[in-house]
């Protein structure tokens, strides 16, 4: 049995997310049975970084499987893209060490999110269109006060399997490009729909709807606010999975550009 490590992208509008569900068509569920029918085998094990929520889209997912092959690795992605639909691409297969763990082995993981501030045809399915004008530089000084270990519990739904709400936010980024707004987050892990809370929440101090003093108020004091604010998935991205000795991104650039013509 040997052990790969698989790097993914994928355009998550038409699933349920990341992890295997019965009776809904997920991004691992699609490659589970890719590997199935290349492998030829129903023995084998698939393990990613990390979920991503229904809608949700990765530039940088990482897996690992463990499968019993003869093939090489280049041609077992050949293989493996060959009968995956068109919205699901493995980028790289590389032979891996036999502890190696996706998931266990991330140092942190890094998010993208897509605000565009024009009504967009090509780009609805990767943004989150906003038609209200934008104090960017107020935004800005509300992210901050999410940086460092903080209690995101206002931010997080419920999950009777999460052992705490405290998450290290490492890196910060809100940048314009064109008609877009990225936000790009970087942390030790992520709660279930965190990231989308904090776009929310930003959005609302950019439109002016809520104060810095309410923003640092969800870091201290239990809110249902931030919940009530949930960005759409569309505009979001699994941007890059990070493991040791890997560097971080430097640039931050829009998956697909939104400019007047």
């Amino acid at each position: 049995m040997g052990r790969f490590r698989l790097h993914i992208e994928y355009e998550g509008t038409r699933y349920r997310g990341w992890q295997v569900q019965k009776n809904a068509r997920t991004v691992q569920g699609e490659l589970m049975r890719a590997v199935a029918e290349v492998c030829q085998t129903a023995e084998y094990e698939f393990h990613g970084a990390g979920r991503t929520d229904a809608g949700v889209h990765a530039l940088g997912q990482v897996a690992h499987l463990d499968v019993r092959t003869m093939l090489a690795p280049e041609i077992l992605r050949i293989k493996l893209n060959d009968v995956l639909p068109a919205d699901i691409n493995v980028l790289s297969v590389d032979k891996a060490a036999a502890n190696f763990h996706a998931r266990h082995h991330a140092l942190s993981r890094s998010y993208l999110y897509q605000i565009s501030r024009r009504r967009t045809a090509l780009a609805k399915r990767y943004v989150w269109w906003i038609k209200d004008p934008l104090d960017t530089a107020r935004m800005g000084r509300a992210m901050e006060l999410f940086r460092g270990m903080k209690d995101f519990r206002s931010f997080a739904e419920e999950d009777p399997e999460r052992p705490s709400t405290k998450v290290l936010i490492e890196e910060l980024r809100l940048e314009e490009s064109g008609d877009l707004l990225l936000f790009r987050v970087r942390g030790s892990h992520f709660i279930w729909k965190m990231v989308r809370r904090m776009v929310g929440v930003l959005a609302g101090v950019g439109r002016g709807a809520l104060s810095l003093e309410e923003v640092e108020r969800f870091l201290h004091e239990e809110s249902d606010t931030p919940a009530r604010l949930t960005a759409p998935p569309s505009g979001l991205f699994l941007e890059r999975v990070y493991y040791a000795g890997e560097p971080v991104l430097t640039q931050l650039e829009p998956v697909i550009m939104v400019n007047h013509g």
